[in-house]
């Protein structure tokens, strides 16, 4: 049962990270896109006020499931993880954090302009 748990959190870890990174793409999505953005910056910012900084609790979680299968020294990030599991690689935690952090700001800087400049300035025209 854990293994289906751990590629169920997989599977939302990896929509999850898609949609904060590329959700301002459509218009459709965008309000959306702006939610989940708020969301994870209030879990990293809030919930780390308790947790330490970046928390999230779907990571802990899966985590959790990935302990009960026996894995052991697992990084404080699902990226993290991920990227030393396609490289084989030990990457730099720092480089993974400044680069998931740069991502998200990115991709938040997109979000709020899409959703609340550009449409004011559309609306003004």
């Amino acid at each position: 049962m854990y293994q289906i748990y751990n590629f169920l959190f997989t599977i939302l870890h990896l929509l999850i990270v898609g949609f904060n990174l590329f959700g301002w793409i459509w218009p459709s999505t965008r309000k959306l896109h702006f939610i989940l953005v708020l969301l994870t910056a209030g879990s990293w910012l809030v919930l780390g006020i308790w947790y330490g900084l970046g928390y999230c609790p779907i990571t802990d979680w899966h985590w959790q499931v990935k302990e009960h299968l026996g894995e052991t020294n697992l990084p404080n990030s699902f990226i993290k993880y991920y990227a030393d599991w396609l490289s084989g690689q030990n990457v730099s935690a720092d480089f993974i954090d400044a680069a998931t952090a740069i991502g998200f700001a990115i991709a938040a800087v997109l979000s709020v302009y899409l959703n609340f400049i550009k449409s004011k300035i559309a609306v003004g025209k």
